[in-house]
C-alpha cells in the first residue's frame, strides 16, 4: 500500500530580476537532493544558450542562476522532465 504522506512534495521557485536596463538574471531553487544540480545547470547552458552558476544560500540552499529571462525555458523543461508538476512551480518576478 503506498503512502502518500511519505511523498516529498518540493516547490521549485523561478525567479526573474533585473540586472541592469534589459539584461536579466533567472534564478531556480528548491530541487530536492535526489537530483544532480551541476548536471541540469550544464543541460540549461548548453541548451539554452546562457552562461549559469550554481550558488550556496543560507535561506534557500543551492540555487541555479542564470543569465537571462529563462523562465519559460526552465518550466518547460522541469514540466517535460516530470521533475515537477505544474501546481509545484512558483513563478515570481518579470
Amino acid at each position: 500500500m503506498n503512502n502518500i504522506n511519505n511523498l516529498k512534495v518540493h516547490k521549485i521557485t523561478i525567479i526573474v530580476n533585473n540586472r541592469t536596463g534589459r539584461k536579466y538574471y533567472t534564478f531556480v531553487y528548491g530541487f530536492s537532493e535526489e537530483y544532480d544540480l551541476p548536471k541540469i545547470l550544464k543541460y540549461f547552458k548548453k541548451t539554452f544558450n546562457c552562461t549559469g552558476s550554481i550558488e550556496k544560500n543560507e535561506e534557500y540552499g543551492e540555487v541555479i542562476k542564470l543569465t537571462g529571462d529563462q523562465k519559460k525555458n526552465v518550466y518547460n523543461f522541469l514540466i517535460k522532465e516530470e521533475i515537477s508538476s505544474n501546481e509545484n512551480i512558483i513563478i515570481k518576478g518579470i
